[in-house]
């Protein structure tokens, strides 16, 4: 009998070790090593939003989630054109980032805490302060949200602007018919054809898409409730801190060198700058490339190739005639900051 309780009590305390131990951790994968063998970076961006992400007549994705492509492959691989730019759906984008399709999605996506916590994304960025809003045809006579009391609304579905809808209607005490549609063009084609009576997405992407309707943008009214936050960022799948590191110093460099004024056109002028963050920007001292395995000059190489974060605004969204508001830097009054490059 005291064998046997001998054996049970050691058992026991076999199954109480294991239950006490931590899990192993997962080994994490090498996505800057990964990258570089490949020779590319795989980056997702949406098929078709003016100011964000359009194919031009050659097939080259121009905006700013794009050139936000550019400038991490530069930073990694020191060249832009060594991002690999495809298109994603809304549907599809997570799947694709996390089976490795992409390592990369910089589309319009929102930072929200279900997609860091449940999907196995880190947001390293946001590049984009925006709110979920609504356009309707100014012939129908609607000034606000609130005079959509039983309307059809085109959506995505997969999307937050569903859910946030669904959320300010309730509240408001209204009533509302989704028409979900996945392909984005598709929706907006749908809204144009009158098969629902507002369309509803990003209030910037609402900016672009009145804009692009040319002559007949004034037929059209984005009104003026912003039902939601969307911080719009660019995401990455969790395991590898390096790769999240440059992902995220990218960004930052971005708003760094527009806030010491920095630029595509002068940056090569600056080498003689008695600035010491300037210095260390160029690379200069503090050896900060080294600590993320990149080259010294990576932040030069990318501010050369895209421009700072106010070029990059100015080249892709301030031609729509969308003000940066939130999103100038903080030293104009904005939400854009950079913590300290030393």
């Amino acid at each position: 009998m005291r064998a046997l309780a001998s054996a049970c009590l050691g058992g026991l305390a076999t199954i109480l070790a294991a239950v006490a131990a931590p899990a192993a951790a997962q080994p994490a994968t090498d996505m800057v090593a990964a990258i570089r063998a490949r020779g590319a970076l795989a980056c997702g961006v949406t098929p078709s939003t003016v100011g964000f992400a359009t194919p031009g007549s050659d097939g080259r994705f121009r905006g700013l989630d794009a050139d936000y492509c550019r400038a991490i492959a530069t930073a990694l691989l020191g060249d832009a054109e060594k991002a690999r730019i495809q298109p994603t759906t809304t549907q599809q984008r997570f799947t694709q980032l996390q089976s490795g399709e992409i390592d990369v999605l910089s589309r319009v996506t929102t930072w929200t805490l279900a997609r860091e916590a449940s999907l196995g994304l880190a947001f390293a960025a946001v590049n984009v302060y925006d709110g979920q809003g609504f356009i309707v045809k100014k012939s129908a006579g609607v000034t606000s949200a609130k005079q959509l009391d039983g309307a059809s609304i085109c959506m995505q579905p997969g999307s937050t602007t569903e859910l946030n809808a669904a959320d300010w209607f309730r509240t408001n005490n209204l009533r509302m018919t989704p028409v979900l549609i996945e392909d984005i063009e598709e929706a907006r084609k749908a809204f144009f054809s009158g098969r629902c009576d507002a369309y509803s997405t990003d209030a910037t992407s609402l900016a672009a898409l009145r804009y692009n309707q040319g002559a007949n943008a004034e037929q059209f009214v984005v009104l003026p409730e912003i039902i939601s936050k969307e911080p719009l960022g660019v995401a990455i799948r969790k395991g590898d801190w390096r790769f999240y590191d440059i992902v995220r110093w990218t960004h930052f460099a971005l708003l760094a060198a527009e806030e010491m004024g920095l630029t595509s056109a002068n940056i090569d002028s600056q080498a003689n700058s008695t600035n010491p963050d300037v210095q260390r920007f160029l690379g200069k001292t503090g050896d900060l490339g080294k600590m993320m395995g990149l080259e010294p000059d990576w932040a030069v190489r990318v501010v050369k190739a895209v421009g700072n974060y106010g070029e990059i605004w100015d080249r892709n969204l301030a031609p729509l005639g969308i003000q940066r508001g939130i999103n100038n830097i903080w030293t104009k009054g904005g939400l854009h900051y950079a913590p300290p490059m030393r």
